[in-house]
């Protein structure tokens, strides 16, 4: 559990009064550029079917993300968010929380599980698309709940594409909270589920360098817990 602790820096403000000065007003409807034109609308689209996930475990609460990848309430998160959990909550956008129950687990680097609750209507689901054709240097945004700040979008780009440990590495700040969010591109498709973030000197806030699963691992996921009967 992260304990928020909150300060505020009091800075004083002066006012120069000028006499015959002329300072054009900043247009109220400024035009907004095609980046953040996407960002808005993948926001406003996405949000609804993501989830905020509290853990209980040994060692305290783990709190991580999930997508709502089918409208019978099926989530995909990472597995060390409730990896041993005894109990799972989960909350939605709307604000309604649901006890959760694993469906399954996949025991590999990868990192990735797939967890149930049962609302009573058909939940919003996200959009998984190919990390195939992901490359480095393209827009992505991240959207999860960083220190329990439910909702929090990020952006960034790929900065780099480890072939060998098979993970996408970005500078879109991801946090603890954020594991098992969705990182996504301008069309809000998922490429990547968010899962780690490198820290050399042990801080466990972000320095631009973090890690998600890319998605196709987790489609395979999907597909074989569906054919063992783990998925219905």
């Amino acid at each position: 559990m992260f304990k928020k602790t909150f300060s505020a820096i009091l800075l004083p403000v002066f006012f120069v009064l000028l006499s015959n000065v002329n300072i054009p007003c900043l247009a109220s409807n400024t035009a907004r550029s095609e980046v953040e034109s996407a960002s808005i609308s993948v926001y406003e689209r996405i949000t609804p079917s993501i989830v905020a996930i509290d853990a209980d475990l040994e060692q305290g609460i783990s709190s991580g993300t999930g997508c709502i990848i089918d409208p019978s309430g099926v989530i995909l998160t990472s597995s060390h968010v409730i990896n041993q959990s005894k109990n799972i909550e989960v909350t939605t956008q709307s604000g309604k929380t649901y006890k959760a129950t694993v469906f399954a687990v996949l025991k590999d680097k990868n990192d990735l599980a797939l967890i149930k609750i049962t609302p009573k209507e058909k939940l919003p689901t996200i959009r998984l698309g190919d990390s195939e054709t992901v490359k480095v240097g393209q827009r992505v945004l991240a959207i999860g709940n960083p220190f329990g700040f439910r909702g929090t979008l990020t952006t960034g780009i790929i900065s780099r594409i480890d072939y060998d440990r098979k993970k996408l590495q970005t500078d879109a700040a991801i946090n603890p909270g954020c594991s098992g969010g969705p990182l996504l591109n301008l069309d809000g498709e998922v490429i990547g589920i968010n899962q780690s973030i490198y820290n050399p000197d042990n801080n466990r806030s972000n320095i631009g360098i973090g890690f998600a699963v890319p998605v196709n691992y987790a489609k395979e996921f999907i597909t074989l817990a569906k054919t063992t009967g783990k998925f219905r």
